[in-house]
């Protein structure tokens, strides 16, 4: 048994002294830098003195957007695509299906109906 405990570590070391390989040093690695010392040091300055710098997006409260469209515009539409009769279906819902709309949209039956109901008011 002790004899088997000695092959097993000379075996160790054996393995140890053979892995270990030592690195070349290629001394220190030269500055690569496009800017001088003092553009550097400049740059350094603007940025500390920067106001808000540490300050999240969005911690200040909603940000502005720029407005395209009327929001009584935006609202119709949304409610008009909240109507859909066929919003969740897709042509991939069924196999070799295709989507075709056989009901009419109920925005465009509610002013039919208000402009049937004010044609015969007059």
């Amino acid at each position: 048994m002790k004899t088997s405990q000695i092959l097993a570590a000379a075996t160790l070391a054996l393995l140890a002294a053979t892995g270990a390989q030592a690195e070349t040093y290629q001394g220190v690695n030269t500055a690569v830098s496009t800017k001088s010392r003092d553009e550097v040091n400049a740059e350094a300055v603007r940025t500390a003195a920067a106001p808000n710098q540490n300050v999240v997006r969005g911690s200040r409260g909603a940000e502005t957007v720029a407005v395209s469209k009327d929001r009584s515009i935006v609202e119709a539409e949304a409610v008009r695509t909240a109507y859909a009769p066929d919003q969740n279906v897709t042509s991939g819902s069924r196999v070799n299906s295709k989507v075709v709309s056989t009901m009419p949209h109920p925005m465009d039956v509610r002013v039919q109906a208000q402009q049937g109901a004010g044609a015969t008011a007059k």
